[in-house]
């Protein structure tokens, strides 16, 4: 046996690298470059399997890439409501669709324009119903309450000169 001082320092250190090696192998360990250990490293702070066609490795849908993005940015509440906008007729019926129109959707309040004043007052009447069919639509309770907005009256004023006042009261007598 040779001792370690008749050896040159490069053969000392071959031998310790090689010492080395033979141990990492019995670890289970393997050669890799250092683009696959950061690879790797990556994968396992994301979750996922490093190797490919792995676990998390999946090609993932347009739809489902899509319901993370509306769910991480809050629009789910809004989509929603635009589909109830898009589907008014079949979800209140034909004939009060022909008189009402969805104008917004805020805060939980669903805001909605009638045609004329008798028909504002007819959906008064029926809000608690329209309200329960649109959140059995969305599958949960998403309308608090609904706003009812009647058609504008008629303005007298013209211009951008005007009196204020009551102006002509003998119009119509």
């Amino acid at each position: 046996m040779v001792e370690r001082g008749d050896k040159k320092p490069a053969e000392q250190a071959k031998e310790a690298m090689e010492r080395a090696r033979a141990g990492a192998r019995l670890r289970g360990s393997g050669r890799k470059s250092a683009d696959a250990t950061a690879r790797e490293q990556a994968a396992r702070r994301q979750g996922a399997d490093p190797t490919p066609y792995g676990r998390g490795r999946e090609p993932a849908t347009v739809g489902a890439e899509i319901s993370k993005v509306v769910e991480r940015m809050g629009w789910a509440e809004q989509i929603e409501m635009a589909s109830v906008g898009a589907r008014w007729e079949e979800i209140v019926g034909e004939e009060i669709a022909r008189h009402c129109e969805v104008v917004a959707f805020d805060g939980g309040v669903l805001t909605v324009k009638a045609s004329s004043t008798a028909w504002a007052e007819q959906l008064l009447v029926v809000s608690g119903h329209i309200r329960q069919r649109v959140n059995e639509e969305i599958g949960r309770p998403v309308v608090s309450s609904i706003k009812i907005d009647k058609p504008s009256t008629r303005s007298w004023a013209k211009g951008q000169r005007t009196v204020k006042g009551r102006g002509p009261r003998d119009t119509y007598g």
